[in-house]
């Protein structure tokens, strides 16, 4: 099957984009609203238990990745027999899946109290509240979770995006009713837990309407069974990794600071992950075609195309990076209003850091991930948070908050970074990683330069009110592109970028411009 890359990711992209601005601006409107009605110890109790159920998942051991790169070939060469034989051992995954986290989980309620220093508001049963939340993420994987492997695998992630643009709609407007209304938490996880049944029988209802020659039927090769089963194995621990590195932090200052200090902590991490999760539609939207491209063209021609995917991304990064050092303090002030609940700049720049340790290696786990070098890579993830773990909890009892956030910087730069470079190139571009070690470390230096160039434009405006924001929000739109534009200009990435963002624009729009 041929598969149009640079059109359905404009697609995917759009959609996409559309329904992480939706999941941002709407759950803000919630988490205030919670803080507001509730208290800010519901904050701190939603962020634990979404990261103990962050690692509970644990348990789907990367079964969906390795089935949607499994997908690449057949859909390529338009193999029915072996499509559905794929999603019927996908089914069969998922069910066990399910059942074991589970099972788990409800092992696991005694230990809930125990990761909570401090108080628990008034008339909270944390069992049920718990409880509620392990029965949304079992019905994840219970009802059809399966099929959406075929939207992944086709690229068609758009479609995805505009279901849960109706079910979530349905769902933020009752929350806030049962907040505003009710003021009760249980009624906003119930609610949670019945949309997210109502989300997953309608994407299954329009998957089977998109394919309706598609069926969980039929059986695959000892062979081929087995080196799914091999890259499930293989993803396990890059699962795990990836997992406590991004939970560890939660768990950790719920045990050893408390449900306040997890909220104010989070507050913060909710705007930075908004901004990451935005861009990851960015990256996720292309995956699937960069798959593609790698089973079809040449080392030379996927070794091009990843300078330019790299050079958009340090793009984002200088962007994203000079508005998260510029307006992230202006707006927690405005939002939180209660200096109590505000952290230092210092930790603002750690943030800023972090971001960067984080985004900077975007391009080479989108190409490891659709090339599929899983058993390569195994290691990395789990080493790089088992790292950050122990940092976490030597630094937690000496700086508390800042601790946090190094130890997760350290095991970026230091494990992460080197390592992954290291992976990406030798398997799948086959060469060495020296040029790619300098092109990284100009890119960081070039967008230190325009973030902090940005910065200090912004330092010019003075207040923290709104219409000041609104003027740091612009020099920081204007500034930084246009930094970026006039150092890059010149560059093949650069050109190659613009042709590229210009494919992505809907063909309507191209012709109207033509004309």
């Amino acid at each position: 099957m041929k598969i149009n890359r640079t059109k359905n990711a404009s697609k995917n992209i759009f959609f996409g984009g559309i329904l992480k601005l939706y999941q941002i601006v709407i759950p803000f409107i919630l988490r205030t609203a919670m803080i507001r009605y509730l208290g800010m110890e519901y904050i701190g109790l939603n962020s634990l238990f979404i990261s103990i159920l962050s690692v509970l998942n644990l348990a789907e051991l990367g079964v969906g990745s390795a089935m949607v790169f499994s997908m690449y070939k057949p859909i390529a060469e338009d193999d029915e027999v072996t499509i559905c034989a794929l999603m019927r051992l996908y089914k069969i995954y998922y069910r066990i899946i399910g059942l074991v986290i589970l099972l788990i989980g409800l092992f696991l309620t005694p230990a809930i109290p125990k990761l909570i220093t401090g108080t628990v508001p008034l008339g909270i049963n944390v069992y049920i509240l718990y409880w509620l939340n392990l029965g949304a993420t079992v019905l994840s994987y219970w009802l059809f979770g399966y099929k959406t492997c075929l939207l992944t695998a086709h690229q068609r992630t758009y479609v995805s995006s505009r279901t849960l643009l109706c079910t979530n709609s349905v769902q933020y407007i009752l929350q806030f009713l049962a907040l505003a209304l009710f003021r009760n938490y249980y009624y906003y996880l119930f609610i949670a837990l019945f949309l997210q049944a109502v989300s997953n029988v309608v994407s299954a209802v329009i998957v089977d309407k998109m394919f309706p020659n598609y069926h969980p039927k039929g059986k695959l090769d000892k062979d081929v069974v087995k080196q799914i089963n091999q890259r499930v194995r293989d993803l396990f621990t890059n699962k795990i990794g990836n997992v406590l590195l991004n939970s560890a932090d939660s768990i950790v200052i719920s045990a050893f600071l408390g449900l306040s200090s997890l909220a104010v902590y989070n507050n913060y991490y909710y705007v930075i992950n908004c901004v990451m999760g935005f861009i990851t539609i960015f990256y996720n939207s292309i995956t699937a075609g960069i798959g593609n491209s790698i089973l079809t063209e040449t080392k030379e021609k996927n070794y091009a195309d990843f300078k330019t995917f790299q050079f958009i991304v340090f793009w984002i990064v200088a962007f994203c990076g000079s508005c998260l050092l510029c307006l992230y303090q202006p707006f927690m002030k405005l939002w939180i209003g209660d200096s109590k609940y505000v952290l230092p700049f210092t930790m603002v720049i750690l943030f800023c850091v972090y971001f960067l340790s984080l985004q900077m290696i975007r391009a080479l786990e989108t190409y490891k991930d659709a090339g599929g070098i899983w058993h390569e890579d195994r290691f990395r993830p789990l080493i790089a948070a088992i790292v950050n773990l122990v940092i976490n909890l030597i630094l937690v009892r000496h700086i508390g908050l800042y601790g946090i956030i190094i130890s997760t910087i350290l095991a970026s730069l230091f494990v992460n970074v080197p390592w992954l470079i290291h992976n990406v190139f030798t398997n799948i571009f086959r060469r060495g990683c020296l040029e790619q070690i300098f092109k990284m470390l100009e890119y960081i230096l070039i967008d230190s330069v325009i973030v902090t160039v940005t910065f200090i434009l912004c330092g010019f405006i003075k207040g923290e009110g709104y219409l000041a924001f609104v003027i740091k929000m612009f020099i920081c739109v204007i500034a930084s592109n246009a930094m970026i534009i006039l150092i890059h200009f010149k560059r093949l990435e650069f050109k190659e970028a613009i042709q590229i963002m210009w494919r992505m624009v809907p063909d309507r729009l191209r012709k109207g411009k033509g004309k």
